[in-house]
């Protein structure tokens, strides 16, 4: 069974940072593929940044390239995303997500079978 569990979100000021933490309570969380989405009031879920089960490989939408970072702790079963110079457009509910058994980076929603319930991301201009 996996069960995502997000937290981290809150609100903070335009140039400052967060650091999201995804945690798992599944048994082979080191052979997950993570992947962070968003979604902001209005607008679809969008792909944020990705990273692979060795963590060796990260992926990163053109909209956060440079300034978000994915990384993982699979001894904690954690995945975590640092977020730095945070602006407005960054507000959004964000959600993480896992593919069990996968060795590549994952991009899209589809590719992912389990999600967590998100945390609240708002950046104040």
């Amino acid at each position: 069974q996996v069960q995502l569990v997000e937290s981290g979100g809150g609100l903070v000021q335009a140039g400052g940072s967060l650091r999201l933490s995804c945690a798992d309570s599944g048994r082979t969380f080191r052979r997950y593929a993570m992947g962070w989405f968003r979604q902001a009031p209005g607008k679809e879920r969008e792909f944020v940044a990705a990273i692979s089960w060795s963590g060796g490989s990260t992926h990163y939408a053109d909209s956060v390239k440079g300034r978000f970072i994915i990384s993982r702790d699979n001894a904690k079963k954690t995945v975590y995303l640092q977020m730095n110079s945070l602006k407005p457009e960054d507000t959004a509910v964000y959600y993480c997500a896992a593919d069990p058994g996968s060795t590549a980076i994952l991009t899209t929603e589809d590719e992912y079978h389990y999600w967590g319930q998100g945390t609240q991301v708002t950046v104040s201009s």
